[in-house]
């Protein structure tokens, strides 16, 4: 019999199966499992899009729980020394990495205060129904925001740290909310934990290059997301319509330039964000179709239930 994958190294399989994380062709697979850091805060774009220009297409919504079914398929029917260790490389990915490369592969940007990491779903956020309730994501979303903004103050962008802080307080210049929607993919219950995170939907810079006024607009919108820990998937989704508010003038006014200009930059970063971890999931997908040829999708393999080998 062959040797089987230690139960430690494979929490949470179970031998169902499903093929919706087929790989695509002609993607950029680029790095092995090894290197495996998702990007830092304000890294270089261009290494983080693998030096392609071409944005791999999506994964499938439930790559995750999906690649983990996959994995212990191929357990089922036994694995030698070499795939024992490629499949505990999987899990591995799957499990460290999940949450950044979800995000990621939809743009939104992770790491340090530029959202709601690991934060506590309490018991007292649950209604009569048992599961969280409605309006606490918007609660979520509003301080994922806060930490959004006061990250470009405090790491992106210091020498305008009065100026965003402010955006935050009714003094000057500011920012209020004129639309709020949400999406609920699933109902979230106590215990649990959850990240938050924002991107940009649109890039002002070429927003207000491509319009018939050169002004930079009055306006934004951000894009939200809720990662459920436990799931490890999206719970909601959320979108805000943002205005640029001048509470000394009493109303509406354009981005100012060093707001244009942050948000830029941090639009780029979010495609080469979104470069990194399709292409880095895309590669997982690849690492477990090549166990899959090697194990139950070969000639002659008999599933592995554990009992004694077959006399020959």
């Amino acid at each position: 019999m062959s040797p089987r994958l230690p139960p430690k190294l494979l929490p949470s399989l179970r031998p169902s199966f499903s093929s919706s994380c087929a790989r695509p062709s002609a993607l950029p697979w680029g790095r092995s499992l090894s290197s495996s850091s998702p990007a830092t805060p304000h890294s270089s774009p261009a290494n983080e899009a693998h030096h392609s220009s071409r944005i791999p297409p999506p994964p499938p919504q439930r790559w995750v729980s999906d690649l983990r079914a996959r994995v212990g398929r191929c357990v089922t029917f036994g694995c030698n020394a070499a795939q024992i260790q490629r499949a505990a490389g999987v899990v591995r990915v799957l499990a460290e990495e999940w949450r950044s490369l979800t995000a990621g592969s939809e743009g939104f940007l992770s790491g340090g205060r530029r959202g709601l990491e690991g934060q506590k779903v309490v018991w007292g956020e649950q209604d009569s129904f048992g599961h969280v309730n409605n309006v606490n994501y918007f609660r979520y979303a509003e301080s994922a925001r806060v930490n959004w903004i006061t990250n470009f103050a405090v790491h992106a962008d210091p020498a305008h740290r009065k100026q965003w802080s402010e955006l935050m307080t009714p003094t000057s210049i500011g920012l209020i909310m004129r639309t709020l929607k949400s999406e609920f993919k699933f109902p979230m219950t106590y215990p649990d934990r959850i990240s938050v995170y924002h991107r940009l939907r649109h890039d002002p810079s070429s927003t207000s290059s491509s319009s018939s006024s050169s002004e930079p607009p009055s306006a934004f919108t951000l894009d939200c997301i809720v990662l459920s820990h436990n799931a490890q998937r999206i719970a909601a989704r959320l979108e805000e319509d943002i205005v640029i508010y001048d509470y000394r003038k009493a109303g509406k006014t354009a981005m100012p330039g060093y707001m244009v200009d942050i948000f830029a930059e941090t639009y780029k970063m979010q495609e080469a964000e979104m470069r990194r971890a399709r292409a880095r999931i895309w590669e997982v997908v690849g690492r477990v179709e090549e166990l899959e040829r090697g194990t139950w999708d070969r000639e002659g393999a008999v599933e592995d239930l554990g009992g004694k080998e077959s006399e020959q």
